[in-house]
């Protein structure tokens, strides 16, 4: 079963728009959390292809898009939103992910009966990645933690950084979207909210928290995020597993928009890769 476009309503706070990738089946179904990354939409490239991977490996597949990333219920696809895309800030994503967590886990997610709330999750490419590595040394729901292409440190992204004095003064700074040839604003807010949280957004410490089985896949190809970012995720959490992968990129490949019906070599991979180390820890 496929749910495309279900929706989260919250009280004083953006909608959650999300997918749903199960085969009913009368056994309780591990939960697998995808979180996509800067810039990025549940939709993008070939993660519906990848979500049926997982729906064939008897998991229970979600991918969302976080609140403020642009996207809209009407149009989740890229971002018509751009007024929501510029007050998105790290922790937003952090209580969007513990929500919809809280969400799934309950009485109120219709398909409460097909998961396993004891087996849970979480893959984060790239942004996502360190959002979902905080998460999980905070929250003990959580059972296994997968990053693909994360990033190692907040604090020195694109979009936490530059001219800061120019950025106040101005309220807004903009970074071009080089598919979209859109100016995506950054209101002054994030990097406020990023000083005021600074402690808790420390992927350092919050990898080094980490007990659960813990996978790093990056490419060795990647412009966007170097695997030295990878290594230094390694080092800080010794039994995690890294797992490199020669000649791809940020993307494993992958673009938007995706036209084939199968996944590019590289993304295969790092799924198939991906399902082995949850079979290996049980957590499929």
């Amino acid at each position: 079963m496929t749910q495309k476009n279900l929706v989260l309503y919250r009280e004083n706070q953006r909608p959650i728009v999300w997918d749903a990738y199960f085969n009913k089946t009368a056994k309780l179904k591990p939960l697998v959390i995808f979180c996509h990354g800067y810039k990025g939409f549940k939709d993008w490239g070939s993660w519906d292809l990848v979500a049926d991977v997982f729906k064939k490996e008897h998991s229970f597949f979600v991918k969302f898009n976080f609140s403020h990333n642009g996207g809209t219920v009407e149009n989740p696809i890229d971002f018509p939103d751009l007024d929501a895309f510029a007050e998105n800030n790290y922790t937003k994503e952090l209580n969007d992910l513990d929500d919809f967590l809280n969400y799934l886990l309950s009485e109120n997610n219709p398909f409460s009966d097909e998961i396993d709330k004891k087996n849970v999750t979480l893959i984060g490419h790239s942004r996502g990645g360190g959002i979902v590595t905080i998460k999980a040394s905070e929250d003990s729901r959580i059972t296994t933690l997968i990053t693909w292409a994360s990033v190692c440190d907040f604090g020195s992204r694109t979009a936490t950084i530059g001219d800061l004095e120019q950025w106040k003064k101005d309220g807004v700074k903009y970074v071009l979207n080089g598919r979209t040839k859109q100016k995506m604003p950054h209101n002054y807010q994030f990097y406020e909210d990023y000083k005021a949280n600074e402690a808790r957004l420390n992927i350092e410490l919050a990898t080094k928290k980490i007990k659960i089985p813990h996978l790093i896949i990056h490419g060795d190809s990647d412009t966007s995020i170097s695997i030295d970012e990878a290594k230094t995720l390694h080092s800080w959490n010794p039994n995690s597993v890294l797992f490199p992968l020669e000649n791809t990129n940020h993307v494993f490949d992958s673009k938007h928009p995706w036209q084939e019906n199968k996944l590019p070599e590289k993304l295969e991979l790092v799924v198939e890769v991906t399902i082995g180390f949850l079979i290996k820890v049980k957590s499929l």
